[in-house]
This record gives C-alpha cells, sequence and structure tokens, in this order.
C-alpha cells in the first residue's frame, strides 16, 4: 500500500515526487528514442517501458493543467471545462447500466478521476487497474482524501494481462486508455474474459477518423506527432476498434465519434488552442506557453526543478499542437465511443 499523501499539485510541485525525478534526461531520451528511432512494431513490442517512461514524466504536469482526470469531452456552449468532463463520465456510467454494489474494472484508471465519478453516479465498487505505479500512488491517495476508500481500490497491473479470474466483473470501462495497448484485440479480450456473461463494456478510444489520408504527409506528420506526444504505440482507426472489439469477442451495441456531440463554438480541443477565456485556455496561449516553458528552464537551472524538465514541456507543448492539429483537420477523435456485450 502506498505511503504516499494527498497533496495539492502546484507548479512548483512538477516531478519532485515523480519516479522519473532523479532521472528526468535519461528517462526522456528513453522514451524519446522509441519514437524517434523505433517504429510502430517497436513501439508495441516495448510498449509497457515506453508508458511507463511518458507517465513517469508527465504525470505532475498533467495533474496540475487537468486535474484528476487525463481526458477530453464534447462540450457544450455556456458549459464549463469541468462540467463537460464529468457529463461524459456521467454518460459511460448511464450506458454502463450496472446498479449498486456491482463490481466494475476501470481499464487503465489515470489517478482514478474518472473511477471515483463513475462510483459516485452509480454505487458500483471500481477497480482500478494502471500499469504505472505512480499513478496508481497518486489515485490511492485522492481516494482516500474524497472518503472514497469502500468504493474504489486501485492496483498496478498490465491490461493486457489481468489478474482476475474469468467472470469476475459485472461491467468495464476504458477512457482514452487502450490506446496505449500495443495489440487492441488482445487488451479487448483480457476485458470480454474478466467480465460475466451479458455484461457492458463501455469506453473512449483515441482514432484516426475517415478522413485520414496515409498518402497526406501532413496526415502522416499529425498522426506521429500525437503518438510521439502521448506515448502511443500506433493510432488505430474507427474500423481497426470495432474489428478489435468483435474479434475479442464482443457484440458490438453502438459505435460513434462522439466529438460530434460538442457544440462547434467549443471543440474538443479547445483547452488546448488557447482561444478560450478560462484559466485553463488562458494558460494554453501561444505567449502563456513560452513563459511557462522559459520559467520551467530557469527554475531547471536554479536546481528548484530536476534536469530534463524542460524537455517534458516542449513535449507537451508539441502534443498539445498536434492534438489541436488533428481537432481541426477532422483526422483524429479522442473520443470514439464504444458499448459492447459479452454474449
Amino acid at each position: 500500500m502506498s505511503t504516499t499523501t494527498a497533496r495539492t499539485v502546484t507548479p512548483l510541485d512538477f516531478l519532485r515526487t515523480s519516479p522519473a525525478r532523479d532521472t528526468l534526461d535519461e528517462t526522456y531520451a528513453r522514451y524519446a528514442e522509441l519514437h524517434d528511432s523505433g517504429g510502430a512494431e517497436a513501439r508495441r513490442a516495448a510498449y509497457a517501458v515506453m508508458v511507463n517512461a511518458y507517465y513517469d514524466l508527465v504525470t505532475d504536469f498533467y495533474e496540475f493543467g487537468w486535474g484528476d482526470a487525463f481526458h477530453f469531452a464534447p462540450r457544450y456552449r455556456g458549459e464549463s471545462f469541468l462540467a463537460s468532463l464529468a457529463r461524459h463520465q456521467h454518460f459511460l456510467a448511464h450506458r454502463l447500466g450496472v446498479g449498486a454494489g456491482a463490481a466494475v474494472i476501470d481499464v487503465g484508471c489515470g489517478i482514478g478521476g474518472p473511477g471515483r465519478s463513475i462510483a459516485r453516479f452509480c454505487g458500483a465498487h471500481v477497480t482500478g487497474v494502471n500499469n504505472n505505479a505512480y499513478q496508481v500512488e497518486r489515485a490511492r491517495a485522492l481516494t482516500s482524501r474524497a472518503g472514497m476508500d469502500v468504493a474504489c481500490a486501485f492496483e498496478v497491473g498490465d491490461f493486457m494481462r489481468l489478474r482476475h479470474g474469468a467472470g469476475t466483473f459485472a461491467g468495464a470501462f476504458a477512457i482514452e486508455s487502450t490506446a496505449h495497448a500495443p495489440d487492441k484485440a488482445a487488451c479487448f479480450a483480457e476485458v470480454h474474459r474478466v467480465l460475466a456473461p451479458g455484461a457492458s463494456f463501455v469506453g473512449y478510444e483515441w482514432c484516426l477518423t475517415p478522413m485520414y489520408d496515409r498518402h497526406s504527409v501532413v496526415h502522416r506528420r499529425i498522426k506521429a506527432g500525437i503518438e510521439k506526444g502521448n506515448g502511443l504505440p500506433d493510432l488505430a482507426s474507427i474500423e481497426g476498434v470495432h474489428v478489435a472489439l468483435e474479434r475479442a469477442g464482443f457484440d458490438v451495441i453502438s459505435i460513434e465519434d462522439r466529438a460530434a456531440a460538442a457544440d462547434v463554438a467549443t471543440p474538443w480541443y479547445l483547452p488546448l488552442s488557447g482561444r478560450g477565456v478560462g484559466p485553463r485556455e488562458l494558460l494554453m496561449k501561444p505567449v502563456a506557453r513560452w513563459i511557462t516553458h522559459r520559467v520551467v528552464g530557469a527554475l531547471e537551472s536554479a536546481k528548484v526543478l530536476p534536469q530534463g524538465a524542460q524537455h517534458v514541456t516542449a513535449l507537451l507543448n508539441d502534443a498539445a499542437a498536434w492534438l489541436v492539429r488533428g481537432g481541426e483537420t477532422g483526422v483524429f477523435t479522442p473520443m470514439l465511443f464504444f458499448h459492447a456485450k459479452k454474449r
């Protein structure tokens, strides 16, 4: 059990407690090499190392900038960013269709924000699985602070090889996590195995849309930029996700791109674009990113932050830029919703 205490994250907390804090340059170099030198097959083979290195690097930055739920959401005009995240989670809980006390697995749980939200919404007991030990520590600490230890539990584990027995869970959900899977059909087959007959598996998946043209140099650069900036082995197509669910043994009840549910004035990538007016959007404006990058560099030079922290801000700034390009061109969505059932 983690001894990490819950804390309020501030800019000066960046990477002070991360396992990468003493080897940040090396961790970044190892991560970057998998993207700059290796192809998709190399990244798939080393997915566990790559994903762990990525989240060791970025978790504190994510928590400061995004809160405890590391995902996007369709957003309506006049709706706050945090309200859109909660609605996105509750939509998933509604489609999951479980009642109070049901055992549910959160496949790739991050630091537990969506799991806690869904447990509150439907009264289920949520078991979160994550192969990054630092994120599991944060999930446990935040859950304890929220007084939800009875409703939620978190464990270090690989969603490609779940330790749970067949038929353990009455439902499963995955929020933008299985994009990290090196083999989507194999990942979904593991989820299928641990579900009871008739149970639902719902989630949001990062995908290339039908607008993606693999012959376009621009589209290929967007794809590569999103993969490197977000720790992904290889982005799948919408059709690829559908086929993977069926190969895993699921009946696909529905599959749709939820990005279309947002108001055109508030697309999912608005918080990253710097075009909004809220405090989060202001932080993403080009001048604010430039200032943040320079401040982090100065704190790194003063040894307030560990050596290599500026590499992380550059990585995340690039990731944001490529995600916005993917959204603006329509070739990428982070919220392909799927609802599948075990026969």
